[in-house]
């Protein structure tokens, strides 16, 4: 029994262009359909995850989902969307990137299963590496005319750009490839729908062309629009670059505070994109976030959702925890349970001073600490009036001019957090 795909799609903004004939086809019983996924990296980005929703959604529907990792393709470079050839990899890299990345769709598709929609990996590499360059023009290249690929948006943006490089011979081939692969899948697989973002319209159909014109069959396309920021900048992109599923590369926190981050209108846009919360609750919670926007509840569950599906229920916990430190109420065991590495990311630009762990061995008085030993306060009588005024915290306690700073004080074993006020902070960094 399947449900309706194109219907979820459609009301979640998930719908940019659908050939004719997709949605009945679709739900006139179950069937496959495959997104091709970049393995020039160990980690899917968040740029990523629109395709994977979508492969999920697909799986939900009672239809089974085909992940293709684009070994072969890695190696040439899409010009969809992109100014340049991108660097290709070599086998052993490409086949080491295949199994992070299939660790991380794991979390999204059920792979394992028995059932007969449980979801397929493959990679392109497999059967391109055999095939020759003399056969592959033969069988597949006569089938489609330069015309009809010098049409496609991809190709034709790239020829007029005024650029000394051009595009060479390796990128003109790359639609040849990738429809190449949809006639691989409709044979081998019966997968019969190719689906990704809509600067992929061009490659999928040309698919689309080789099934029709060497099998004499009919494959479908269905693309979802490409996801913008309502402020004009790039999404999933930061200063210091994309935003990984890969807790090493971007940390669960850092991913929690990219989308507790979102404005209203992205967060009210990316919660039906990147959670399978349903209609009526989504609504419900748009309409209350609408009410009180100043609460941000879309951003914060957006954030949990996300988090969690990514990453774990517990690393969500750590990340809304470490959150509150700088902007909530955050209690000195909130601030003790931080490991280092998220500590630094919460304390990232907070000005701080270096210090020998031999410091602590007779204890260090609050004079020093904030003036003589690490200049955060400008001088020791500034420090004696802020102690006198209950003015100053070590890790969120207050403090007086009576306490003494120890090793039992030190967070993840090598910080103290001195605070003024309650947005003035300083970092003492032990070694």
């Amino acid at each position: 029994m399947v449900s309706n795909f194109v219907s979820e799609l459609t009301w979640r903004g998930m719908l940019h262009d659908i050939m004719p004939g997709t949605e009945e086809h679709l739900l006139s019983g179950m069937h496959s359909a495959y997104v091709g996924i970049d393995p020039t990296a160990d980690s899917l980005h968040i740029g990523h995850l629109v395709g994977v929703m979508m492969l999920r959604h697909f799986q939900l529907a009672g239809h089974r989902p085909i992940a293709l990792v684009g070994g072969a393709t890695g190696m040439i470079g899409d010009p969809s969307g992109k100014s340049a050839e991108r660097n290709l990899l070599d086998e052993t890299t490409l086949r080491m990137n295949e199994e992070a990345i299939k660790g991380q769709l794991a979390r999204f598709l059920d792979f394992e299963s028995d059932a007969p929609n449980a979801a397929l990996l493959v990679n392109n590499y497999d059967w391109m590496k055999p095939l020759s360059f003399l056969d592959f023009i033969r069988d597949i290249g006569k089938h489609i005319t330069v015309n009809y690929m010098m049409a496609k948006d991809s190709v034709r943006k790239r020829l007029s750009e005024d650029s000394a490089e051009g595009m060479s011979f390796t990128e003109f081939s790359y639609q040849l490839v990738q429809g190449y692969d949809f006639l691989h899948l409709y044979r081998t697989h019966d997968c019969t729908l190719q689906m990704g973002g809509s600067d992929q319209w061009g490659n999928i159909t040309t698919g689309t062309e080789l099934i029709r014109r060497i099998d004499s069959g009919k494959g479908y396309a269905l693309t979802c629009p490409l996801i913008t920021k309502a402020d004009g900048t790039k999404f999933g992109k930061t200063e210091s670059g994309n935003i990984w599923l890969d807790a090493h590369r971007t940390s669960p926190y850092k991913f929690y505070q990219y989308w507790l981050n979102t404005s209203d209108e992205d967060a009210e846009k990316y919660i039906k994109i990147f959670t399978f919360l349903g209609r009526e609750e989504i609504e419900s919670l748009v309409a209350s976030h609408r009410d009180a926007p100043h609460q941000r509840a879309l951003q914060r569950r957006l954030a949990m959702e996300i988090t969690t599906m990514v990453h774990s229920r517990e690393d969500y916990e750590r990340a809304e925890a470490a959150s509150t430190i700088l902007f909530g109420k955050a209690t000195a065991e909130a601030l003790k349970g931080l490991d280092q590495d998220t500590f630094m990311e919460v304390f990232e630009g907070v000005p701080q001073a270096s210090l020998s762990r031999l410091e602590l061995d007779g204890g260090m008085d609050m004079i020093a600490a904030l003036s003589a030993k690490t200049g955060f306060l400008k001088s020791n009588g500034e420090a004696r009036r802020e102690l006198g005024q209950n003015a100053i915290s070590v890790n969120k306690t207050k403090v007086d001019e009576a306490y003494t700073l120890t090793a039992s004080d030190l967070i993840s074993d090598r910080f103290v957090l001195l605070q003024r006020g309650k947005k003035n902070y300083f970092v003492l960094v032990f070694e």
